[in-house]
Protein backbone atom coordinates (compact mmCIF):
# COMPACT_ATOMS: atom_id res chain seq x y z
CA UNK A 1 0.00 0.00 0.00
CA UNK A 2 1.09 3.37 -1.04
CA UNK A 3 2.00 5.86 1.36
CA UNK A 4 0.72 8.96 0.29
CA UNK A 5 0.91 12.28 2.21
CA UNK A 6 -1.30 15.40 1.16
CA UNK A 7 -0.98 19.05 2.53
CA UNK A 8 -3.94 21.14 2.64
CA UNK A 9 -6.49 18.37 3.45
CA UNK A 10 -8.53 19.62 6.08
CA UNK A 11 -11.22 21.26 3.86
CA UNK A 12 -12.31 21.57 -0.36
CA UNK A 13 -9.57 19.75 -3.04
CA UNK A 14 -7.56 18.33 -0.70
CA UNK A 15 -10.33 16.47 1.48
CA UNK A 16 -11.59 15.57 -1.58
CA UNK A 17 -8.60 13.53 -2.59
CA UNK A 18 -8.35 12.39 1.08
CA UNK A 19 -11.66 11.02 0.61
CA UNK A 20 -10.72 9.35 -2.80
CA UNK A 21 -7.09 8.32 -1.71
CA UNK A 22 -8.60 6.49 1.39
CA UNK A 23 -9.61 3.70 -0.34
CA UNK A 24 -6.43 2.24 -1.74
CA UNK A 25 -3.59 4.42 0.14
CA UNK A 26 -2.36 5.05 3.56
CA UNK A 27 -2.71 8.98 3.40
CA UNK A 28 -0.83 11.19 6.02
CA UNK A 29 -3.04 14.36 5.80
CA UNK A 30 -1.38 17.57 7.03
CA UNK A 31 -3.96 20.48 7.58
CA UNK A 32 -4.38 23.76 9.68
CA UNK A 33 -7.70 22.46 10.42
CA UNK A 34 -8.79 18.99 11.21
CA UNK A 35 -12.18 18.25 10.59
CA UNK A 36 -14.53 15.61 11.95
CA UNK A 37 -14.88 14.48 8.40
CA UNK A 38 -10.71 14.00 8.24
CA UNK A 39 -10.48 12.32 11.27
CA UNK A 40 -12.86 9.38 10.83
CA UNK A 41 -10.62 9.08 7.23
CA UNK A 42 -7.26 8.48 8.25
CA UNK A 43 -5.54 8.40 12.07
CA UNK A 44 -2.84 9.52 10.63
CA UNK A 45 -3.52 13.47 10.34
CA UNK A 46 -1.19 16.38 12.14
CA UNK A 47 -2.49 20.04 12.65
CA UNK A 48 0.03 21.35 10.62
CA UNK A 49 0.44 25.30 9.29
CA UNK A 50 2.80 25.67 6.03
CA UNK A 51 3.55 29.14 6.77
CA UNK A 52 4.82 28.41 10.29
CA UNK A 53 5.14 24.98 11.36
CA UNK A 54 8.39 23.38 10.94
CA UNK A 55 8.20 19.78 9.03
CA UNK A 56 10.82 18.32 11.04
CA UNK A 57 8.77 17.84 14.22
CA UNK A 58 6.79 15.68 11.93
CA UNK A 59 8.37 12.60 13.23
CA UNK A 60 5.72 9.98 12.86
CA UNK A 61 5.67 10.13 9.08
CA UNK A 62 7.22 6.98 7.45
CA UNK A 63 10.87 6.58 5.88
CA UNK A 64 9.20 5.77 2.37
CA UNK A 65 6.42 8.32 0.61
CA UNK A 66 5.22 7.49 -2.90
CA UNK A 67 2.87 10.68 -3.57
CA UNK A 68 3.25 14.22 -2.25
CA UNK A 69 0.15 16.74 -2.89
CA UNK A 70 0.40 20.26 -1.88
CA UNK A 71 -2.87 21.54 -2.10
CA UNK A 72 -2.88 24.86 0.14
CA UNK A 73 -3.23 28.31 -1.75
CA UNK A 74 -4.61 31.36 -1.82
CA UNK A 75 -6.89 33.45 -3.88
CA UNK A 76 -6.34 37.70 -3.40
CA UNK A 77 -8.48 39.62 -6.01
CA UNK A 78 -7.38 43.24 -6.55
CA UNK A 79 -6.86 45.70 -9.12
CA UNK A 80 -2.91 45.86 -9.36
CA UNK A 81 -2.55 49.00 -8.27
CA UNK A 82 -4.55 48.44 -5.07
CA UNK A 83 -2.41 45.08 -4.61
CA UNK A 84 1.15 45.73 -1.66
CA UNK A 85 4.16 44.29 -1.81
CA UNK A 86 2.91 42.49 1.37
CA UNK A 87 -0.12 40.92 -0.43
CA UNK A 88 2.18 39.77 -3.46
CA UNK A 89 4.90 38.30 -0.66
CA UNK A 90 2.05 36.60 1.39
CA UNK A 91 0.78 35.00 -1.68
CA UNK A 92 4.66 34.14 -3.26
CA UNK A 93 5.35 31.99 0.47
CA UNK A 94 1.55 30.59 0.40
CA UNK A 95 1.93 29.37 -3.14
CA UNK A 96 5.73 28.77 -3.93
CA UNK A 97 7.69 28.37 -1.23
CA UNK A 98 5.15 26.67 0.41
CA UNK A 99 5.34 23.63 -1.77
CA UNK A 100 9.68 24.29 -2.43
CA UNK A 101 9.61 23.44 1.62
CA UNK A 102 7.63 20.57 1.37
CA UNK A 103 9.16 18.98 -1.46
CA UNK A 104 12.18 19.56 -0.03
CA UNK A 105 11.90 18.15 2.75
CA UNK A 106 10.18 15.21 1.42
CA UNK A 107 12.51 14.61 -1.45
CA UNK A 108 14.53 11.71 0.59
CA UNK A 109 11.89 9.83 1.17
CA UNK A 110 10.24 10.32 -2.28
CA UNK A 111 13.40 9.06 -3.67
CA UNK A 112 13.33 5.76 -1.86
CA UNK A 113 9.97 4.89 -3.59
CA UNK A 114 9.90 3.04 -6.84
CA UNK A 115 6.88 4.91 -8.42
CA UNK A 116 7.06 8.75 -6.77
CA UNK A 117 4.86 11.20 -7.60
CA UNK A 118 4.41 15.32 -6.91
CA UNK A 119 1.11 16.68 -7.70
CA UNK A 120 1.16 20.76 -7.78
CA UNK A 121 -1.82 23.12 -7.99
CA UNK A 122 -1.98 26.10 -10.10
CA UNK A 123 -4.76 28.07 -11.84
CA UNK A 124 -6.40 29.08 -15.40
CA UNK A 125 -5.23 32.79 -14.26
CA UNK A 126 -1.56 31.45 -15.27
CA UNK A 127 -2.88 30.74 -18.57
CA UNK A 128 -5.49 33.30 -18.98
CA UNK A 129 -4.81 37.11 -18.49
CA UNK A 130 -7.50 37.42 -16.31
CA UNK A 131 -9.09 40.94 -14.64
CA UNK A 132 -7.51 41.71 -10.95
CA UNK A 133 -5.73 38.08 -10.85
CA UNK A 134 -2.21 40.00 -10.96
CA UNK A 135 -1.12 38.41 -7.38
CA UNK A 136 -2.61 35.19 -8.33
CA UNK A 137 -0.82 34.49 -11.93
CA UNK A 138 2.73 35.85 -10.54
CA UNK A 139 2.40 32.89 -8.00
CA UNK A 140 1.10 30.39 -10.06
CA UNK A 141 3.24 31.27 -13.14
CA UNK A 142 6.06 30.64 -11.02
CA UNK A 143 4.26 26.61 -9.87
CA UNK A 144 3.79 26.02 -13.62
CA UNK A 145 7.82 26.87 -13.57
CA UNK A 146 8.79 24.95 -11.05
CA UNK A 147 6.56 21.82 -11.94
CA UNK A 148 8.71 21.43 -15.35
CA UNK A 149 12.15 21.98 -13.67
CA UNK A 150 11.94 19.87 -11.01
CA UNK A 151 10.49 17.23 -13.37
CA UNK A 152 12.77 17.63 -16.06
CA UNK A 153 15.92 17.72 -12.39
CA UNK A 154 14.21 14.40 -10.85
CA UNK A 155 13.31 12.44 -14.09
CA UNK A 156 13.14 9.14 -13.76
CA UNK A 157 12.87 8.60 -9.89
CA UNK A 158 10.11 11.24 -9.21
CA UNK A 159 7.47 12.35 -11.55
CA UNK A 160 6.27 15.94 -10.83
CA UNK A 161 2.71 17.36 -12.43
CA UNK A 162 0.79 20.16 -11.88
CA UNK A 163 -3.22 20.90 -12.57
CA UNK A 164 -4.45 24.07 -13.08
CA UNK A 165 -7.95 24.22 -12.50
CA UNK A 166 -10.56 27.50 -12.74
CA UNK A 167 -13.38 28.30 -10.76
CA UNK A 168 -14.30 25.31 -8.28
CA UNK A 169 -16.80 25.29 -5.34
CA UNK A 170 -14.79 25.05 -2.47
CA UNK A 171 -14.57 27.14 0.78
CA UNK A 172 -11.57 29.27 -0.65
CA UNK A 173 -13.61 30.86 -3.62
CA UNK A 174 -16.66 31.63 -1.34
CA UNK A 175 -16.65 35.17 -2.48
CA UNK A 176 -16.78 34.21 -5.41
CA UNK A 177 -19.54 31.71 -5.42
CA UNK A 178 -21.63 32.68 -2.54
CA UNK A 179 -25.08 33.33 -4.34
CA UNK A 180 -27.02 31.49 -7.37
CA UNK A 181 -26.55 34.46 -9.27
CA UNK A 182 -22.57 34.32 -8.91
CA UNK A 183 -22.59 31.04 -9.54
CA UNK A 184 -24.77 31.15 -13.05
CA UNK A 185 -23.14 33.85 -14.28
CA UNK A 186 -18.87 32.46 -13.70
CA UNK A 187 -20.44 29.46 -15.29
CA UNK A 188 -21.70 30.96 -18.14
CA UNK A 189 -18.22 32.10 -18.79
CA UNK A 190 -16.98 28.46 -19.35
CA UNK A 191 -17.12 26.50 -22.42
CA UNK A 192 -18.65 23.46 -20.24
CA UNK A 193 -21.30 25.78 -18.75
CA UNK A 194 -20.29 24.78 -15.41
CA UNK A 195 -17.87 26.12 -12.52
CA UNK A 196 -15.76 22.76 -11.33
CA UNK A 197 -16.70 20.91 -8.00
CA UNK A 198 -13.97 19.46 -5.97
CA UNK A 199 -14.15 15.50 -7.28
CA UNK A 200 -13.45 17.16 -10.75
CA UNK A 201 -9.95 17.95 -9.69
CA UNK A 202 -9.18 15.40 -7.06
CA UNK A 203 -10.24 12.26 -9.87
CA UNK A 204 -6.98 14.00 -12.07
CA UNK A 205 -5.03 14.65 -8.54
CA UNK A 206 -5.67 10.63 -7.64
CA UNK A 207 -4.79 9.42 -11.56
CA UNK A 208 -1.25 11.64 -11.50
CA UNK A 209 -0.32 9.56 -8.13
CA UNK A 210 -1.33 6.38 -9.37
CA UNK A 211 0.81 3.54 -11.24
CA UNK A 212 -1.95 4.60 -14.81
CA UNK A 213 0.31 7.57 -15.14
CA UNK A 214 3.82 6.12 -14.93
CA UNK A 215 4.64 7.70 -18.38
CA UNK A 216 3.20 11.32 -17.47
CA UNK A 217 5.56 14.18 -15.87
CA UNK A 218 6.15 17.82 -16.36
CA UNK A 219 2.93 18.53 -17.25
CA UNK A 220 0.07 21.21 -16.41
CA UNK A 221 -2.98 19.94 -16.80
CA UNK A 222 -6.04 22.19 -17.05
CA UNK A 223 -9.04 21.32 -15.49
CA UNK A 224 -11.42 24.25 -16.48
CA UNK A 225 -13.87 23.53 -18.00
CA UNK A 226 -12.30 24.99 -21.57
CA UNK A 227 -11.09 27.92 -20.29
CA UNK A 228 -7.80 27.98 -21.13
CA UNK A 229 -8.20 26.79 -24.77
CA UNK A 230 -11.91 27.43 -25.83
CA UNK A 231 -13.96 30.93 -26.85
Amino acid sequence: MKNNVIIGAGKGIGLEISRLMNKESQIFALSRTISDELVSLTNNYFEFDTNKDDYSSLNELPDQIDTLIFCPGSITLKPFHRITEEEFLADFQQNVLGAIKAIQFFLPRLKKSSSASVVLFSSVAAQVGMTFHASVSVSKGAIESLTKSLASEYAPTIRVNCIAPSLILTPLAEKLTSTPEKIESAALRHPLKRIGNVRDIAEMAVFLSSDKSTWITGQVFHVDGGMSNLK
